[in-house]
C-alpha cells in the first residue's frame, strides 16, 4: 500500500494471525484502527478491495490501520468459527496492537459483525473513538446492536442495490437502535467503481 505497511504475526486463540499494519509516512500516527474482512468462506482476506479502501482511508486521515487474516485465511492458524473464534481473534490483536491510546474500528461484511461484536465486549473496558460499519452483513448474521453513546461515532455505508446483503436487513437492524445508516444510491455490495467514494466518505467520518 506504501512504503510503511509492515507484515506481523500475532496470537489468536486457535495460533498464530497473519497481520499487515499500514502506517501513515513518517511513522506518526493518531491512534490505531483495526479493520476486519468480509466472509473467509467465500474468499474474504485482508487483501480485499474494500478493506485496503478502508486502511487507505484512515491512513490518510493519520491512523495507522491494522489489517489482519480469520483464522484459517492466509497464514493465519485455525478453522472458520461462524464469527464466535473471530471476534476473540480481534480482541486479541487490539491487546497486542492497541494495548492502550486512540482506537477505532472498522469491518466489512462478515467482519462488519464480528466488529460489532467486539465492540460490544470493550465498551465496559475502554472508549472508541471512531466505528465504521460497510455492507453490514444483518441478512445473514445476528449483528449487536451499537451503543447510543457511540452512535456519534459511527458510521454505517451500505450500497443501495446491494445483492449480498439487501438494505432493508441493515435499516431493520438500525431502526429500533435509532442509528443512522449512510445509504450509497446505484452501489452495490462490493462497490466497484465506486471505492473513491466510500474513501472520501470514511475520511469525512474521521476528520469529522
Amino acid at each position: 500500500m506504501n512504503a510503511e505497511t509492515r507484515c506481523l504475526s500475532l496470537k489468536g486463540q486457535a495460533g498464530l494471525v497473519e497481520a499487515l499494519l499500514d502506517s501513515p509516512e513518517g511513522g506518526q500516527y493518531v491512534g490505531t484502527a483495526v479493520i476486519a474482512h468480509p466472509h473467509p468462506l467465500f474468499g474474504g482476506t485482508m487483501q480485499n478491495k474494500v478493506v485496503q479502501t478502508l486502511a487507505k482511508a484512515f491512513v490518510q486521515s493519520g491512523w495507522r490501520a491494522l489489517r489482519f487474516n480469520f483464522r484459517g485465511v492466509g497464514a493465519s492458524d485455525g478453522a472458520h468459527d461462524d464469527g464466535r473464534g473471530e471476534a476473540g481473534d480481534m480482541l486479541e490483536v487490539i491487546r497486542q496492537i492497541a494495548p492502550e491510546g486512540r482506537l477505532a474500528l472498522a469491518g466489512f461484511s462478515f467482519g462488519a459483525y464480528v466488529t460489532s461484536h467486539v465492540v460490544q465486549h470493550l465498551a465496559p473496558l475502554r472508549s472508541l473513538d471512531k466505528l465504521v460499519l460497510v455492507g453490514t452483513a444483518a441478512s445473514r448474521f445476528e449483528v449487536a446492536p451499537i451503543a447510543p453513546e457511540l452512535h456519534p461515532h459511527t458510521l454505517v455505508l451500505h450500497g443501495e442495490q446491494d445483492d449480498t446483503v439487501p438494505l432493508t436487513s441493515v435499516l431493520d437492524w438500525a431502526r429500533p437502535q435509532t442509528l443512522p445508516v449512510t445509504v450509497i444510491p446505484g452501489v452495490a455490495h462490493f462497490f466497484h467503481g465506486q471505492l473513491p467514494l466510500l474513501k472520501s466518505l470514511v475520511v469525512r467520518h474521521l476528520r469529522a
